[in-house]
């Protein structure tokens, strides 16, 4: 079928390319077009097959009708959940999304910005490396809508969708206490991210509640692009010996995959001996042996509530929206914590 553009439409009807322009931008009424061509022009397009100009329209609307989304790495099975869920519900609002990954690397992550900002796009949703403050204050400055999604700068005044890291530690560790472990160990990742600090600090408040000392040699921190080599080594030295603990807590799920494989190849029966749970889940979470514990995080709801805020912005409906939200995980309670 010949591909129509926006003048033949208007050739054909014998109509101006204006009005044709007006009603396939759903600007008819608006303009006092009436109900009758309307319904030609649209039947028309309709029956031909037309496609608009994407680059023409995002001119003439002054908007590209795209979201650009900056995440740290897309092949983690939690960004990509992310951009799964803002991707479906972009289009809901008429918005394409494009993607790219920093790879954990602030100077990628401000050139993508840039990029993305040369690119046209509309407004950015970013999982930042927490190293960029000065592009964020920048985007403030100059006014460019953006919202931050799972990590934020607290110090800087923005948009973000964030989830309740302490709070979920803490419940998680909480849950650990009231099963009987009290000898409860830490395993995290080596880093400056907020989400991580507060994910240790909700264990040690959960500790310092319950009357319990926080041991350091009980906190192992390991290297987040080197961890499958560090873990067996890392567990090897407080699941042994006189101080060894009787529950761990991961502060990803990653970390949590990766430490049950290593417990398993240093005979360590999970739970009867050492009882585990993690912060945030893999798919199969439920299907390993033993089935995981794990400290939910809203995927769905913090890729909605993003684009939400983010269009709000783009397109300046109701400037009395929360934009600071901050959303409570869920623990899903199976067999590796024993109850």
């Amino acid at each position: 079928m010949k591909k129509i553009f926006l003048k033949d439409i208007a050739e054909e009807l014998k109509l101006s390319k204006t009005a044709v322009s007006l009603v396939l931008n759903n600007r008819g009424d608006e303009n006092k077009i009436s109900k009758e061509t309307q319904k030609r022009i649209l039947d028309f397009a309709k029956e031909n097959n037309y496609r608009p100009n994407q680059m023409a329209r995002g001119l003439s609307l002054g908007k590209s009708e795209t979201i650009g989304l900056i995440l740290p790495n897309i092949s983690d099975i939690f960004y990509a959940k992310i951009a799964h869920y803002v991707e479906i519900r972009a289009k809901e609002y008429g918005y394409n999304v494009v993607f790219s990954s920093s790879n954990e690397d602030a100077e990628t992550e401000k050139e993508l910005i840039y990029s993305m900002l040369n690119r046209q796009v509309d407004g950015l949703i970013i999982a930042s490396t927490q190293e960029n403050e000065e592009d964020i204050l920048k985007l403030r400055k100059t006014k460019v809508p953006f919202v931050l999604i799972d990590r934020h700068y607290p110090d800087i005044r923005s948009n973000y969708v964030i989830v309740d890291n302490q709070g979920g530690t803490r419940d998680m560790t909480e849950h650990l206490l009231n099963n009987g472990r009290n000898k409860i160990g830490l395993v995290t990742i080596e880093s400056e991210l907020e989400a991580m600090m507060q994910r240790q600090l909700g264990y040690e408040m959960a500790l310092n509640d319950n009357g319990l000392e926080v041991i350091a040699g009980h906190i192992k921190k390991i290297d987040r692009f080197n961890f499958h080599n560090e873990m067996g080594k890392a567990l090897k030295t407080i699941v042994q010996g006189e101080n060894k603990v009787d529950a761990l807590v991961f502060t990803t799920h990653y970390l949590a995959a990766s430490g049950l494989r290593e417990l398993k190849l240093l005979d360590i029966e999970v739970p009867e001996s050492v009882a585990i749970i993690s912060f945030d889940e893999l798919g199969a979470f439920d299907l390993v042996d033993p089935p995981i514990t794990a400290s939910k995080q809203p995927v769905e709801a913090m890729g909605n509530e993003a684009v939400e805020i983010l269009v709000n912005e783009i397109e300046k409906k109701n400037l009395e929206i929360d934009n600071e939200r901050v959303l409570r995980t869920k623990l899903l309670i199976r067999k590796s914590c024993g109850a």
